[in-house]
């Protein structure tokens, strides 16, 4: 069987299905990293692929990380993919809910495993705590899926979010924390001892920290999903390379938005900005891109459709006037804002905002005893992974003097 993987330094995706290849058992493939070698580009655009990672199984293309597609192609089943984990020597961090787990009285549960849940985790359990982590997709978080990260403090080197993030999970783990995959179905937080429910049974802890993230809205634009790979992307740092000399368009109204623009505009002949709105949202700055003379910017623009035939050949927008125009692109970058707490399964279990979020007071206690909230789930002015970090520290320590009975927190020094 012949594998070739198409890679892009920088891309966590690329990590992703090479390490899959590996503990399916498949570490005879041919790896083609396309900046590394600029020919591989055009290998790509023969197939009308403009994005990587690229998995191709005897001629088969598996464009984007599709990991059941690649088991399906390849024949992976569960107990093959199980003897071939077992045969790494990459340290597991994450296990299912057993028996065990569910008779526990857990001191300090949180729900989700990011930088706000294993930071509560490496604080709760170097505390003493009996400390669980439940995530139902520990890989595909914010900070996992994030492509590079340089301003993390005391993290000289740069490096994916999903390798800072495991770090902080195998620090936590060090202390005694222990991680499982599941999903929380719903709580009840009326008793002393609450109650998690997940597919497999009930988990009871006498404190929970609520450290869910968000998560980006359904809907997509129409064309987005068929052409994704094949012109649409998501990370300039993995495909900004695929369009050198080429026009594309930049969607968004963030900083992350502006930014990539900029980014991609050291490799595109034209970049055209598109900001949905009148203005930015937050901090952002559109004067990074402003007077380039690549980049034209286009207030009040939305794009309503992408199509092409093999690969992206353009784009029909609303212009601001409201009239449809189309607009010849080869390529698409979406930065959409629209991240919304994913806080549903609580119900009115706490108290939340109109939007989802928690609503917490200084020290991230909800309005329910022994319960907390931080991260992305709570309201912040900012989303960065420092920040939800903190937060998962104040969290842990709150518990702390919850479960002990303090009369205030206790820091923690040596």
């Amino acid at each position: 069987m012949k594998i070739v993987v198409y890679t892009s330094i920088g891309c966590p995706y690329c990590e992703k299905i090479k390490n899959d290849l590996k503990t399916w058992g498949y570490t005879n493939y041919e790896e083609k990293n396309v900046q590394e070698n600029p020919s591989y580009f055009d290998e790509l655009h023969e197939h009308g692929i403009f994005s990587t990672p690229v998995t191709f199984v005897n001629g088969e293309a598996v464009v984007g990380y599709r990991p059941n597609k690649m088991k399906q192609i390849l024949g992976v089943n569960e107990e093959n993919q199980n003897n071939n984990a077992n045969q790494e020597n990459k340290e597991s961090i994450f296990q299912p809910v057993d028996k065990k787990i569910l008779e526990e009285v857990w001191d300090f549960v949180t729900i989700g495993g990011g930088p706000a849940g294993a930071s509560a985790a490496v604080y709760a359990a170097r505390g003493n705590l009996k400390t669980l982590v439940i995530d139902k997709a520990p890989t595909s978080g914010t900070l996992a899926i994030t492509h590079k990260i340089a301003n993390y403090p005391g993290v000289r080197e740069e490096l994916t979010g999903l390798a800072l993030l495991e770090r902080m999970q195998l620090q936590a783990k060090d202390f005694g924390a222990t991680f499982v995959q599941s999903n929380v179905i719903s709580v009840d937080f009326s008793q002393e001892i609450k109650e998690l429910e997940v597919p497999e049974g009930k988990i009871k802890a006498k404190s929970v920290f609520i450290a869910v993230g968000a998560k980006a809205p359904s809907s997509k634009i129409k064309g987005e999903e068929e052409f994704t790979g094949r012109g649409v992307s998501y990370c300039s740092t993995c495909d900004a390379a695929f369009f050198k000399g080429m026009t594309v368009a930049v969607a968004g109204e963030t900083e992350e938005a502006v930014s990539e623009a900029y980014a991609l505009s050291k490799h595109a002949d034209k970049v055209l900005f598109l900001i949905p709105g009148s203005k930015l949202k937050g901090d952002a700055d559109v004067s990074l891109v402003e007077n380039l003379p690549n980049v034209k910017i286009y207030w009040k623009h939305r794009i309503k459709e992408i199509f092409g035939e093999k690969k992206v050949e353009g784009i029909r927008v609303q212009d601001d006037q409201r009239e449809l125009v189309t607009w010849h692109v080869d390529g698409v970058f979406l930065y959409l804002a629209g991240m919304k707490p994913g806080t549903d399964f609580l119900q009115d279990a706490v108290e939340r905002d109109e939007e989802g979020y928690v609503i917490v007071d200084e020290t991230l206690r909800t309005n329910v005893d022994g319960v907390f909230a931080g991260g992305d789930a709570r309201r912040t002015p900012i989303k960065q992974a420092v920040i939800s970090a903190a937060d998962g520290c104040i969290a842990a320590m709150g518990a702390d003097q919850h479960v002990n009975k303090r009369k205030k927190m206790r820091p923690q020094y040596s």
